[in-house]
């Protein structure tokens, strides 16, 4: 029950969700395969960058013609600005055109690390929450950086995990761990991850969702990876709000003493020492 959404409400900016799990569109090895992986993920929102969409024929477009009859939250990105004034015109052209008022700022500094420019993107953020726009910023994992992201009304707050595309999971889980205590917006952990193991560990932390593109679309098997990765997303929610046991240096025994005859114990306790 509790993964399915009944008890655990998943509310971005008043619209509510009953997948945790966010698909990107891009390097699928064709449409039919998205279409399955996107089945399979049980995604309700998914992102894709305007730079690919042809914003002159929306309902025409090569990826978004397949979505025409899926009930679906458009998420476009600003893939490909170098700076908050590019972030917001591709912002606004999306929105012109039809694709909603949801928008995953994504500005990134550096064509080799492709992480994000926190002074820009905060810019970005600003502008366009002014603009009535449903701001969710892709950020590096900087708490204090995702606070003032927060502060300025974005909607949710994507951190990365690890550098895009590149699957190193879940770098800094200590600053994961941080931004989540200290939020009042969903933290959807976004890039760097791996395979489904990373999902679980997000979630346990207490993200709120998870977006993914690569790992699946690269996958040998786009569809079952997608499968695995929306079973990780429930198991680590799920388990996050069950209450992992504390970590201990030392074994600590599953049955109570009590019962076992005296020599007997204190043997096993003086092997233990």
């Amino acid at each position: 029950m509790i993964a399915a959404g009944h008890h655990d409400p998943f509310v971005i900016n008043g619209k509510r969700l009953s997948s945790r799990f966010f698909l990107g569109t891009g390097r699928f090895p064709s449409p039919a395969v998205l279409q399955m992986a996107l089945d399979a993920s049980g995604a309700e929102v998914i992102t894709f960058a305007v730079r690919r969409v042809n914003l002159e024929s929306v309902e025409d477009d090569s990826i978004l013609q397949h979505m025409a009859d899926r009930e679906l939250t458009f998420l476009p990105n600003t893939s490909g600005a170098n700076n908050a004034d590019e972030a917001v015109r591709i912002a606004r052209l999306a929105r012109a055109a039809g694709l909603g008022n949801w928008i995953k700022v994504e500005i990134s500094a550096n064509p080799r690390t492709l992480l994000p420019d926190p002074i820009e993107t905060l810019r970005a953020t600003e502008q366009l929450v002014k603009d009535d726009f449903v701001v969710l910023p892709y950020t590096s994992d900087d708490p204090i950086l995702c606070k003032r992201l927060e502060e300025a009304g974005a909607s949710a707050v994507m951190p990365g995990g690890a550098p895009i595309g590149s699957g190193l999971g879940i770098l800094n889980p200590y600053n994961i761990g941080l931004i989540v205590e200290d939020a009042k917006v969903p933290i959807i952990v976004d890039a760097g991850i791996g395979s489904a193991v990373d999902v679980v560990r997000a979630m346990e932390l207490g993200a709120d969702g998870i977006l993914v593109n690569t790992p699946v679309a690269k996958a040998n098997d786009p569809v079952a990876m997608a499968r695995a990765m929306r079973l990780a997303v429930e198991a680590g929610r799920t388990a996050y709000q069950a209450g992992r046991i504390p970590q201990r240096k030392y074994a600590s025994a599953s049955s109570e003493a009590e019962g076992i005859p005296a020599p007997l114990y204190a043997a096993s306790h003086e092997g233990s020492q």
